[in-house]
């Protein structure tokens, strides 16, 4: 099977994907997605997922559907999807109109030592989600593509998926909060406003 290589820069991509996040709700993966989001500009609607591998995409689907009226953004890498594909099949059981789900793709496990991700080898996660149900699913490889796909993460009728195919080119990393407690503070706060603790 030919592929295509990528060329995308992961921090430039982000960049990109989040330059229109308005007050969209974003959830990052572990790792360098969390770095990503935090050097494209901290944020206190972006909520820092350090760690719980596999569980972003679920994350965003209850964070959807608790609040309908916002869009949800989920943006993780290729190794943490690869753990949590079940997720996949409940988001497109439970259709949520307001979540896109983002995986920046290098097709290596960045966080154990750049092992190659069976994304490597042809995994197709766009595939997957298209077949679980989204209502569009797709594979990113050029700031062409790219350019087409950000107003579909904030504007089309979810569930919304895309894995954007980037380079391993190193990007230092930019390290957001990350005390756990004081995230979820954050961002609690700034969704629900100073009464979410009464």
């Amino acid at each position: 099977m030919k592929r295509s290589t990528p060329t995308l820069d992961r921090r430039k991509a982000v960049a990109e994907i989040l330059r229109q996040r308005g007050d969209a709700l974003v959830l990052t993966g572990l790792g360098s997605t969390c770095w990503d989001a935090a050097a494209a500009g901290d944020h206190p609607l972006t909520f820092y997922l350090w760690g719980a591998m596999g569980g972003a995409a679920m994350m965003g689907l209850g964070l959807a559907l608790a609040q309908p009226a916002r869009r949800v953004l989920v943006i993780t890498g290729d190794g943490e999807m690869l753990m949590g594909l079940g997720a996949l099949a409940t988001i497109g059981v439970q259709q949520p109109a307001n979540l896109a789900v983002i995986v920046i793709d290098n097709e290596h496990y960045g966080e154990t030592g750049m092992q190659r991700t069976h994304t490597r080898e042809g995994v197709d996660l766009a595939g997957m989600a298209r077949a679980a149900g989204f209502r569009a699913a797709g594979t990113v490889y050029s700031s062409t593509q790219l350019k087409t796909w950000v107003p579909r993460f904030y504007r089309a009728k979810g569930p919304v998926f895309a894995t954007v195919k980037v380079t391993t080119a190193y990007a230092p990393m930019v390290l957001p909060l990350r005390d756990g407690t004081a995230i979820k503070h954050r961002f609690r706060e700034a969704l629900l406003g100073p009464k979410a603790f009464e």
